[in-house]
């Protein structure tokens, strides 16, 4: 878990619901796209993307999304889901995330998504921002390149 935790600067816990397992008794394939959503938005909200978007008109689009199942994920349990950026580009960002089982110890499952800077008022994509890429690159520990 320690290495899970260093992995990831933004980091979220949700508890397991009985609701999100399906008739084959676990976890549903669309759930673990749920989690990875509240880790985005909590990223987003960590980064000031949300307030720069209700500011500004400039915020986040998800333009696709992908998860690797690892295991299966049942209840009861609560995961922790990491989210950090592995890639930024100047109207874009690719993000990975990672969702660790308490009860079973281990990565249950991992996932990308490659998020766009867009314009709310214009219909269209925009660069990012410059304090949100100076905002992620701090996070993210990363050195002025």
């Amino acid at each position: 878990m320690r290495d899970f935790i260093k992995d990831f600067p933004v980091m979220i816990q949700i508890p397991v619901l009985w609701g999100h397992m399906d008739s084959f008794q676990h976890v549903n394939n669309i759930i673990f796209f749920r989690y990875y959503e509240s880790a985005r938005i909590a990223y987003f909200e960590e980064i000031g993307f949300l307030k720069n978007m209700e500011e500004n008109g400039i915020g986040p689009i998800l333009a696709s999304t992908s998860c690797k199942y690892i295991a299966p994920l049942q209840f009861p349990d609560t995961v922790s889901v990491g989210a950090k950026v592995i890639n930024i580009e100047h109207d874009r960002f690719q993000m990975r995330y990672s969702i660790y089982s308490h009860k079973t110890k281990k990565i249950v499952a991992t996932g990308e998504a490659l998020v766009v800077s867009y314009d709310y008022q214009n219909n269209q994509k925009s660069p990012l921002p410059d304090q949100i890429v100076q905002n992620i690159k701090y996070i993210e520990n990363l050195d002025e390149k």
